[in-house]
This record gives structure tokens, C-alpha cells and sequence, in this order.
């Protein structure tokens, strides 16, 4: 059965649809139309929802019943709505677009499409030897079933031993390789998360853990990051006392989006107010590998822990490659068996030659990973430079690790941007993205992961963009895209 959304629904998610760029311009019709593509372009609205009535829509929003009309007849004539007497209007997909696996819709050419939107690096050449060590492992394992719902042991054991070598020391028994850091996520989420819980998360966060808990149903509240300086330690705890939240999700290490890296004192009272109102930690340590300019590494969330309630998350994507999905959980033994229980009902193990190729990658990491340091650095400072020439009104401040710069731009124009970049070959991640009620308009996640080049010339697109946008007879639409 198809799902409706109520008048007064969508004139929520509409929010102020009048106000945006390029109104005066447009007659009411053309900018609620406008709007309504943008919420199908955040994924704010679904695809193949029922929109209300026309004349449920025009009280709800109070304009005549003519607006609504023509702008459904705009939608339809764009592809955006398909609407069958008697059965109502429900949306879709324009011509040219598909449906990803992931959900989302993406257009079916992206040639020369400099790809923002997602956090990541190419593979580093040390993966092709590694495969073919791997590879001469493999036949160890060739005589039983290849099921190994914890992982394999030697990659628990390099992965416990990183944790040891941080200070926090950490036994095989306490790792669950998973198939990466989303699903590491995902099981901690089943096992810890029942419809209706309290989850606390810091905003802006990590789109796909928003997905997570969205699909748990899980009852979510945020805390502001401020823009400069990171976590507010008095409003987080606060935060953590009065709503008791049932889990929390924190990213300490270079903070996806905002770069920032939480302070010692902050991590142990956080975890003393977790204990206090009975909250399990989700620490998120996709990051960690990656501090830059010789920043000290304050100790790990876990370290303060004495009642086993951080759970660690973490994985190969961000130092290593995320085409080779290989994640983990730290957490006490009884923790991880039961994870590794409630595993077998979704996929039972991670690839076998996936993880041997982990395992020598890891074994690897001292030539690795400050090699992806010093190339992080050259384009973060690229980024930084190409940014300063040509947008000088945004505000950004440099992370010290991590991937991502958090742009605070001139106006709340982050949608808008997006979509007007699109045109031009940049895909972006707008602020509202990492958001959970459509804020964050005047914020932009830069990734600093691809070559200097690519970074230079993706600002100076963006730049022109951003003065055509002053100037557009009207908002375009973009397409939903992975955010990495």
C-alpha cells in the first residue's frame, strides 16, 4: 500500500518554501514546486509517496487551490509526480534516472563528474601486493565452511593489537571483524536498540547513522556542535542527564563532518554521565588513524570505560579503501559473542579473503598510513588555498585530522548550491544531509580526498555557481547521491 503524507506534513517539510532563492522571480506555483523537488532531492520526501489532495495541500499551506494545482502540473511535466484520476498523485522518478542499491537515485551517466559527496580515498598501491599475499593465504582456510561469525584470528589479533598499542589494552576475544564500519553500526544497533528507545547523536552527524537509527526506529535527540569549536561539554552532558538516553553516538576522532577532535576531559566525563543515566556509548573511530600536522592523540573513549559501556566501532574504509569492507567492534567478550550470535541471522561472516587481505594491509600500516597522512595534508591544504581565492566570504576552519572541511557558507544556500553545482560536474553534500530536521542550509561537507587538481578546479566551479545563484531566474534540482 503506498504511503501518504498529510497536508499538514508536507507543509512542514515545505517549511518556509517561499522564501527561497530566486522567489521573487518565480510565480508561488513555480517556487512550490521548486520546493518540493528539493525535499525529494534531500531524500526528505520518498519516492513513490502519495502527496495529499490538492485542496488539503492549498489549506494546509493557505494559498488557493490554483498554486497547487499548477505546481503538481509542473512536477508531472518534470517527472517528478505521477498522478491517476481517482488513485491521487504520488512521486517518481524523472526520465533518464534509476533507482541505486542503495535506494537512492542517480543519474546513469556521471562521466567527468567530480564526486564531493563522498569521504573517501582510492585505493593505496600497497593493495595489490597485499591481495596476492592474501591470496597464498587463502588455501589454509579451503577445507571447512569459511563461516567465522567473530572474524578471523589474525585479524582480530592485529586489530586488538592496535588497541593495545594506543593504550588500551585489548584481547582477540574482544573483536568482531564485521563487513565494515555500517554494519558494525548496524548489529551494535539490533542488539542494543528497541523501537521507541532514546538515542542521543551530535549535530550535524554521519547521514548513514542517521539511516541506521531511522530504520530502528529509534526516538532521536542531537546536540549542537558548535561551527569553531566543537562539543559544548556542558550541554553535552546535560544532554546525556535529562534525556537518559538508552545509547549515544559519538564520532570523538575528526568528527564527520566538522573535523574536531573531542578533548580528554571531555571523553571521560562523558563516559561518567553515560554510567550515571545507564547509556550505552557508540564511540565512532572511522578516524583515527588520520591526525594531521603532529597533533597528539588525546586516549581513547574506552580507556575511561569501567563498566563496559563504550562499544567501539571502526574499520579499514577511511585509512585503507572502503572497497574493501571490512569493519569492527570492540566491545567485552560476553558483548561480542552476542553480537556474533545475533551476526548469523544477517550474513553469517565477512569474506574470508577479504579479511586475509585486511590482515596484510594492517601488517602494512607503518608505511601505509603516513603515507595517507602526508597526501591528506597536501590536499586539505590545496582545499584550503583554492577555497581563500575563490570563496573568501565562507568561513572554515582547518581540521587537524580526518578527511572533511566544514564550510560555513555566506547565506543558507547549501541546497541550492548543491543543486546548481550539479549542473556544472561537482556533486556536493549539503548541510541539511547531516542534519535530522532539515537544518543546517548555511553549511557544506568538503572532502579533501581526491587529487589537488580535481579539489582546485571542483571550487572554482563552485564558485562561479555561487554567483550565478544571485542572478538564476530560478532553483534548479539534485539528485540524491551516496555520502561516504
Amino acid at each position: 500500500m503506498t504511503s501518504l503524507v498529510r497536508g499538514s506534513q508536507l507543509a512542514r517539510l515545505l517549511g518556509h518554501w517561499h522564501a527561497l532563492p530566486g522567489r521573487r522571480k518565480n510565480p508561488d506555483y513555480a517556487a512550490l514546486a521548486g520546493a518540493v523537488r528539493g525535499l525529494l532531492a534531500d531524500g526528505r520526501l520518498p519516492l513513490g509517496i502519495r502527496l495529499p489532495a490538492e485542496r488539503e495541500l492549498a489549506e494546509s499551506l493557505k494559498v488557493s487551490r490554483t498554486t497547487v494545482t499548477a505546481a503538481y502540473r509542473e512536477l508531472r511535466d518534470s517527472g517528478h509526480l505521477t498522478s491517476r484520476r481517482g488513485a491521487g498523485s504520488w512521486t517518481t522518478l524523472p526520465g533518464g534516472h534509476r533507482v541505486a542499491s542503495t535506494g537512492l537515485w542517480t543519474p546513469l551517466n556521471d562521466l567527468g563528474m567530480i564526486d564531493l559527496g563522498c569521504a573517501a580515498l582510492a585505493a593505496p598501491p600497497e593493495l595489490i601486493p597485499a591481495a596476492r599475499a592474501a591470496a597464498d593465504e587463502l588455501p589454509r582456510y579451503l577445507g571447512d565452511a569459511g563461516y567465522h561469525p567473530t572474524g578471523l584470528v589474525e585479524l582480530r589479533e592485529a586489530v586488538a593489537r592496535g588497541f593495545t598499542d594506543r593504550g588500551l589494552p585489548t584481547s582477540p576475544d574482544q573483536i568482531m571483524v564485521t563487513s565494515g564500519t555500517q554494519q558494525a553500526l548496524d548489529l551494535v544497533l539490533r542488539l542494543t536498540v528497541q523501537a521507541g528507545n532514546g538515542v542521543l547523536m551530535e549535530s550535524p552527524t554521519y547521514p548513514n547513522a542517521l539511516a541506521a537509527l531511522s530504520a530502528r526506529r529509534a526516538r532521536i535527540t542531537t546536540h549542537g556542535l558548535d561551527p569553531a569549536n566543537g562539543w559544548d561539554g556542558e550541554l553535552l552532558l546535560s544532554a546525556l542527564r535529562q534525556s537518559t538516553p538508552r545509547l549515544a553516538y559519538v564520532i570523538p576522532e575528526f568528527h564527520n563532518p566538522t573535523g574536531h577532535l573531542m578533548p580528554a576531559d571531555l571523553r571521560e566525563r562523558m563516559v561518567a554521565a553515560a554510567h550515571a543515566t545507564g547509556t550505552d556509548l557508540v564511540v565512532d573511530e572511522s578516524f583515527v588513524d588520520l591526525p594531521l600536522d603532529g597533533v597528539e592523540m588525546p586516549p581513547p573513549v574506552a580507556m575511561f570505560d569501567r563498566h563496559s559501556r563504550v562499544i567501539t566501532i571502526g574499520g579499514m574504509s577511511k585509512p585503507y579503501w572502503g572497497g574493501l569492507r571490512i569493519g569492527w567492534v570492540r566491545a567485552s567478550a560476553p558483548t561480542v559473542q552476542r553480537l556474533a550470535a545475533l551476526r548469523v541471522g544477517v550474513d553469517m561472516s565477512s569474506p574470508v579473503l577479504d579479511q586475509l587481505v585486511a590482515a596484510q594491509l594492517l601488517d602494512r600500516a607503518d608505511t601505509i598510513v603516513p603515507a595517507r597522512r602526508l597526501q591528506l595534508a597536501a590536499q586539505r591544504d590545496a582545499l584550503l588555498d583554492a577555497l581563500a581565492e575563490h570563496l573568501p566570504e565562507w568561513r572554515v576552519q582547518t581540521p587537524h585530522g580526518g578527511v572533511t572541511l566544514w564550510a560555513e557558507l555566506d547565506g543558507p544556500i547549501s541546497s541550492a548550491l548543491a543543486r546548481a553545482a550539479e549542473e556544472v560536474g561537482v556533486r556536493l553534500a549539503p548541510g541539511p544531509r547531516f542534519g535530522l530536521d532539515g537544518t543546517l542550509e548555511r553549511f557544506l561537507r568538503l572532502p579533501y580526498t581526491l587529487p589537488e587538481g580535481d579539489l582546485i578546479d571542483a571550487v572554482k566551479r563552485i564558485a562561479t555557481v555561487r554567483y550565478d545563484l544571485d542572478h538564476a531566474p530560478h532553483p534548479g534540482w539534485r539528485k540524491p547521491v551516496v555520502i561516504a
